[in-house]
Formats: C-alpha cells, sequence, structure tokens
C-alpha cells in the first residue's frame, strides 16, 4: 500500500520575493494578479495586466489599451489562457485574449457570447467555471465549444461562432454547485464530477436540452496506508474534487483536502488518482504519488497539466493550487510551499484563484 501525501509535511515553506523583471521569451504558467486601467492623454485608456510567472517568479507587466467592453466587466473564468469577462450591468460576458501578454496591445479580441437564459431551477449570476474544447480558431467558420457551469444545476454549452442561444442543460444533482467542468480533448467530452467524486458525468459535442448524460463511476485502487482515525478525520476536512487530463491524454483524479484551525490553514493534503483502464461504464483508478515528469494546475480556472521539462524551472510530479491556498505540493518529497507575490505587485489586489497556462509570441 502506498503512503499518504504530505502526511509528515507539518512546514510552510515561504518563497521569497522576486525582484526580476519580464524579460523571458515565453512565460511558464502564470497567476492572474490583476488588470488596471488609468485615463489616456490621448483619449480612451491604458490597462495594465499583471501576472505573476511561476516558472522563474517573475512579475509579468503587460501595458495594453482597455478595451470599452471591459470598463464595467469582472473575470468570471479562464481557460486555454482566454479570460470569460462579465459585465456588471447587463451580464453580457465576452472572451478575450486580454489577460495574454503577447497578444495584441492596441487591439485585444473580443468574442461575443450569446446571454444566458436562466432554466426553472437554475440560475446564473454565479459562474462556478468554464472550460473550451481549444483556444477560439482565427478563422470565423470553425467550430470550437464552450461550456459554462453556474452555481446550482445549471449546465450551458454552446458554439460560439454558429449558436444564437446556449442550449441549457439540467444537471443530475442538486448538490453540484462546487462541481468542476472540464473538457478532455482524447475524448471531445465535457465531464463534470458527481459529488463525492464517486462518478463522472460525461456530455459529447452533440448535446441537446433533453439529452442524458453518460456515467462513469469511478473505482479506486491502492488506497494509501493510514490509521482509521487520521481517515476519520480527513472526512471532516473541506474536500475538492478534480478531473485533469495530460497533455499526452492521461486523466487523474485529485482529490485536494484543507483543514480549517483558528489559526488559519493547516497543511493541505492531495491524493491523486490515475485512471488505469475504463471497462463496462467504469474507469479504474489508482493511488499514486508520482505522476512523473507532469505538473498539475488546479484553481477556479479550468484545471489543465503541463511537463516540468517544457517549462524549465518548475518541479517536476507536482501540484499548483491556486484558491484557498496559493501554493505548491511536492509529491516527490512530500513537502508544500505558500508562495508570496513577487515585489512590484501591489498592496490590495482582488481575489484572483485562476491559473492561467504558458504563453509565448
Amino acid at each position: 500500500m502506498s503512503r499518504l501525501l504530505f502526511k509528515l509535511s507539518p512546514l510552510i515553506h515561504i518563497h521569497k520575493r522576486s525582484v526580476r523583471s519580464f524579460s523571458s521569451s515565453t512565460t511558464g504558467p502564470c497567476k492572474w494578479i490583476c488588470s488596471m486601467i488609468e485615463p489616456s492623454p490621448e483619449g480612451g485608456s491604458l490597462g495594465q495586466v499583471l501576472l505573476f510567472n511561476l516558472a522563474n517568479f517573475e512579475l509579468v507587466r503587460a501595458d495594453k489599451t482597455y478595451p470599452i467592453e471591459l470598463y464595467d466587466a469582472q473575470l468570471v473564468g479562464a481557460s486555454h489562457g482566454w479570460g470569460f469577462f462579465s459585465n456588471r450591468q447587463d451580464r453580457s460576458v465576452v472572451i478575450s485574449d486580454f489577460l495574454n501578454p503577447y497578444a495584441s496591445k492596441s487591439k485585444p479580441k473580443m468574442i461575443p457570447l450569446p446571454f444566458f437564459t436562466p432554466m426553472y431551477s437554475g440560475q446564473t449570476e454565479v459562474v462556478c467555471n468554464v472550460a473550451m474544447s481549444s483556444s477560439p480558431p482565427d478563422q470565423d467558420d470553425q467550430d470550437w465549444f464552450v461550456g459554462i457551469k453556474f452555481l446550482g444545476r445549471q449546465l450551458s454549452l454552446c458554439r460560439p461562432r454558429h449558436d444564437l442561444r446556449w442550449t441549457n442543460i439540467l444537471t443530475p444533482f442538486e448538490s453540484w454547485d462546487s462541481s468542476k467542468l472540464m473538457y478532455s480533448k482524447k475524448d471531445q467530452r465535457f465531464y463534470l464530477l458527481a459529488p463525492g467524486g464517486n462518478y463522472l458525468c460525461s456530455w459529447d459535442l452533440d448535446f441537446k436540452e433533453d439529452k442524458k448524460p453518460k456515467f462513469h463511476e469511478l473505482v479506486l485502487h491502492n488506497l494509501p496506508d493510514m490509521p482509521r482515525s487520521h481517515r476519520k478525520r480527513l472526512d471532516s476536512y473541506c474536500r475538492e474534487d478534480h478531473w485533469v487530463e495530460s497533455p499526452c491524454g492521461e486523466s487523474f483524479l485529485v482529490k485536494w483536502y484543507s483543514e480549517y484551525t483558528p489559526e488559519g490553514f493547516k497543511a493541505p493534503t492531495a491524493m491523486v488518482f490515475r485512471e488505469e483502464y475504463t471497462q463496462d461504464g467504469r474507469k479504474n483508478m489508482r493511488y499514486t504519488d508520482d505522476i512523473g515528469d507532469l505538473c498539475i494546475f488546479i484553481s477556479k480556472g479550468e484545471d489543465f497539466c503541463v511537463t516540468a521539462t517544457s517549462c524549465p524551472g518548475l518541479p517536476r510530479n507536482s501540484i499548483f493550487l491556486n484558491g484557498r491556498l496559493f501554493a505548491t505540493l511536492s509529491m516527490t518529497k512530500s513537502t508544500f510551499g505558500c508562495y508570496e507575490l513577487p515585489q512590484g505587485s501591489p498592496e490590495k489586489i482582488p481575489y484572483s484563484p485562476y491559473w492561467l497556462p504558458p504563453f509565448s509570441p
């Protein structure tokens, strides 16, 4: 039986602040810090996007013309490095590459989405997360697919350049408030974990309002050894379940446990299960503490994996958290470390639990 990850890792290791400026030709995975706006002497507004480049602890500053579509909008989701911005007044939503430091500085791309239509037992005020099949293609006649999971039971899917409205789907369980939506490039399906993490629910790209999802039972094997008292204590922790796909198509179930105390958070615990095979609607998942060269990124955005060798500076076999904690879990060393934002970051920033994948010119 495998050991339990981070069971013996109570210490927090703080990374020191960086004073280096952005000079890379590419970035590693980034944390969105904030976007700032100020009037331009020539009219209009100037904007600046601040990102934390995790691979080398650099502060990325990208000066841009601030789009009028984002004046009264907030970031409600991220997928493939694109931001989903919702207008606070009319609730309209646009997809933009404004967060990409290498995108156009004067004319960031703005792709409007159809207006949301709430279902009889759903709501569209609070977005849980978003997922896309790919980055928006350059050609308007090319398909790509977008999914938005709202707080509650409503799931909305569409092809932005073809559909004039969303296909609204009522998910099967009332308690799916915190379930994360993701898109599998390998299977060409949208996946959503059921409460408890014992079932995976999915829809293909031929989605219809009355189409029933496909269910997959998740059968966990090779569970780590732990005393019964510790297992019961884990059950009392706050837990998030995440379904993540690697660049080569491997699938992982990540269970992230957090313990709240009067002093704050204690050392988090993560359990990772790799999909071995699927048979008769059952996905057999084996616990592992070695995901090789992979790094898994978990946040309010669409979760993703990168290879450590493709991003020099990232520790392999690690999980990066951005939400209740801003930290790295090393499965190789069974340790975890919390980050501080790099020097030059504003003293006060909005809640920004989004990882963005690597960017390149």
